[in-house]
This record gives structure tokens, sequence and C-alpha cells, in this order.
């Protein structure tokens, strides 16, 4: 059992829980764990809210700033009475004191408006689906902001990740369909791409995903497209996309792992390469 081990929830959406619900499990889970909880927090998007919760997706920015200020002052135990456009609380305190006042919060951001709130009011921010140049360009934008406010500051980046060293053409294959997937159906990561150099490949991955199904629109990912954004293949393949990736100057690198079920390959693969 570790006793350093970092904890976090990767990304959180701010519109299917409530921040008290966030706030609870966080505090609740850093009480046990010896003050080691981090909360990550990110918008969705309008097809996952709107579709799969039946909610609607509406200023994600604002309701970002507002979803982090009533997490902030839930955390520290007091009572909190807060009155926002979205959120209203009464008398809302735990039932525990925590060990700590302060739970460092990390914001997912795919687009400007949201990385210039996550470098304003975040301790950290995570990063996805960044193809390596852009992934580059955006840590530079970065810390030029933070050298302006010289604030500790932690710039993640999740990578979709993918490994066999017996059958590595499966591990990229197994990486192309989560790509596929989250461009397919993630409005702002289809945009994104779209318009950082992957327009064409865009267009038909989404095409072949609502027309034929993920594994056509796995098939119309390019390699090149595949190694600029992921982490996949065989031992040696992975162990230079991860150096290359960390030469951007991110602070921390975080592997989203994606098992090769055909194969019977187990997880402890991709982490004993690591």
């Amino acid at each position: 059992m570790t006793k350093k081990v970092q904890l976090g929830t990767s990304i959180i959406n701010i519109y299917s829980r409530s921040p008290a619900t966030i706030a609870m499990g966080a505090t609740t889970i850093d009480l046990l764990s010896g003050n080691r909880m981090m909360i990550g927090l990110g918008a969705s998007s309008p097809t996952i809210i709107e579709n799969w919760h039946g909610l609607m997706f509406k200023k994600p920015l604002l309701r970002m700033r507002r979803y982090i200020e009533c997490i902030r002052r839930i955390v520290t135990g007091e009572k909190v009475n807060y009155t926002s456009e979205f959120f209203q609380i009464q008398n809302f305190g735990l039932m525990y004191e925590p060990k700590r006042k302060y739970i460092p919060i990390f914001v997912g951001a795919v687009n400007e408006g949201m990385l210039s709130l996550a470098t304003e009011i975040a301790d950290g921010t995570i990063l996805y689906l960044r193809p390596f140049e852009e992934l580059r360009k955006t840590i530079t934008k970065i810390n030029s902001r933070l050298d302006k406010d010289n604030k500790p500051f932690n710039t993640s980046c999740v990578f979709i990740s993918a490994i066999s060293n017996k059958h590595p053409d499966l591990a990229r294959e197994r990486a192309a369909k989560t790509l596929a997937f989250y461009i397919a159906v993630g409005k702002a990561y289809n945009s994104f791409l779209s318009k950082n150099g992957y327009g064409q490949e865009v267009k038909e991955i989404t095409y072949q995903y609502w027309t034929n199904g993920g594994d056509a629109a796995a098939s119309s990912v390019p390699d090149h497209m595949l190694d600029a954004i992921t982490i996949s293949g065989n031992r040696e393949q992975c162990i230079k996309s991860l150096e290359k990736f960390i030469s951007t100057g991110i602070s921390l690198a975080i592997l989203q792992v994606n098992p090769i079920k055909k194969t019977g390959e187990p997880v402890e693969e991709i982490l004993s390469v690591f």
C-alpha cells in the first residue's frame, strides 16, 4: 500500500454533479489518504452533457468559475452560503473537520478561454488530444503568462496510451479507436484538431464514425496523426513517444490506459514500461 502517490479524479464534468458532491468526495479521500487528493474539472461537451445526462450545456466558462468558487469555500470546512447564476447553497457544512483547508484544483482545457481561466484561478491544467507541435506552443504560452504572475502552476497532459510488445499493431489500432471516438463525439476536440492541422483527417474520421461505426473511424486515423497525439505501439515506440511529449515542458504526463483486450494482455504491461 502506497503512502506517497498523489490521488486525483482526472477530469470530472461540471454539469452532472453539484459542487457540494465533488467537495464532499474530495475532502473524504483527502482525509483518508493524508492530504494527497487533487481535483480535476472539465466542461465536457454538448453531446455528452445534453444527450447522455439530459442537461443543458450553457456558459461553460462562467459555470467553471462559479463551480470552483463553491468548492474552494466548502473544502475549508466552514459553513457555506452561496448564491450565483448556477448554484444556491444554504447553510452547508461538512460533517467532519478537514485536515487542510485547500485541495489543488486542475482544469481541463481545450480552447483559449478555458485555458486562460485555468491559469487565472486554478492550480494547474489538464490538456488532452494536443498534437506535439501545438502542445509545445501551448506550454510556451502558458509559461509566459505564469512568469508575469509568478505563481506555482502544474501543466499536465493526458495521452491516449496502448502498448503491446507482442501485438504492437493491435495496440495502435486500440489507440486509434479511442482517438476516433473523441474526435467524432467531442465537438470541442473535433473543432480544435480541425484548426490545428488535421482538418481533412477529422472530417473523414467523423464521417466514418457516424456512418460506418468505430472500427471504420479508427481505420481512417493516419499514422502521422496517431504519432502526433498518442503513445502507442511496442515498448520502444512508447518510450520514445513519451520522451518526445515530455520535451515540450509539461509538468506531468498522464497515461490514459487502453488495454488490448483481444490479446488478453494485462494493464500491467503498460505500467512496467513507464
